[in-house]
């Protein structure tokens, strides 16, 4: 469990890696976790959040909720790959976010070859706004505790992003999959990194119908769980 007493933008803190597909992803020494995977942070944010997300969905207007903000990666790579004429509303939350040091040692404009314009939008929007970012994508980023967060919108798709168990145990649990299952539409899916046993039986304590697909390199499975 995190120290709520931790300081999480200590510069010393953090190193940056650069993983296999030349993106950066920023490993915490502290906690000993890494933000992406080492075999390409594009590359697995793209298999988790977009291939078995956001391209789920072919629909006039999304709505999308994300356990864990991090490095901004996941709603940068949404913002680019939404249809042209979709509208995503996308909220974000986020208990502890990294300060401008760090995010501007994230090369992912670059390995996308696109303007740094719309990532520096989205870092630099305000917190507990719903702020227009580009044409059709609207973001809120919110700066709280998941197991405090009240959902008032209906979600179609949850990217559960979060770090992992053995830092986050109260984060994996049955009554949080309840809240969360409890805040998607009819047909919503929540998309996420870890395929453990203990995840999906917590997955299926709160209703939902959890399969197992294949994972992005370096990883074999993940899931994809279904109201």
């Amino acid at each position: 469990m995190i120290n709520k007493s931790t300081e999480f933008n200590k510069s010393e803190r953090y190193n940056f890696v650069q993983t296999s597909d030349g993106s950066i992803t920023v490993s915490d020494k502290l906690l000993g976790e890494n933000f992406h995977s080492t075999y390409g942070a594009i590359a697995e944010s793209n298999h988790i959040f977009i291939k078995n997300g956001l391209n789920l969905f072919i629909k006039s207007e999304i709505k999308i909720l994300e356990v864990g903000f991090g490095t901004g990666l996941n709603c940068l790579l949404t913002a680019i790959n939404k249809l042209q004429e979709q509208k995503i509303i996308y909220h974000s939350i986020e208990k502890y976010p990294l300060n401008p040091e760090i995010y501007s040692k994230l090369n992912y404009s670059d390995c996308l070859k696109i303007s740094n314009n719309l990532f520096n939008n989205i870092l630099t929007a305000k917190w507990n706004i719903q702020i227009k970012i580009s044409d059709n994508f609207y973001l809120k980023k919110i700066n709280c505790d998941l197991l405090y967060f009240m959902p008032v919108n209906s979600y179609d798709i949850i990217y559960f992003d979060a770090f992992s168990q053995n830092v986050q145990p109260e984060l994996w649990t049955k009554e949080v999959f309840i809240k969360l299952y409890n805040c998607l539409n009819k047909n919503g899916i929540l998309t996420t990194y870890s395929s453990k046993g203990d995840v999906k039986r917590a997955m299926r304590e709160a209703n939902f119908v959890v399969k197992r697909i294949s994972g992005p390199i370096g990883k074999r499975h993940i899931i994809r769980a279904i109201k």
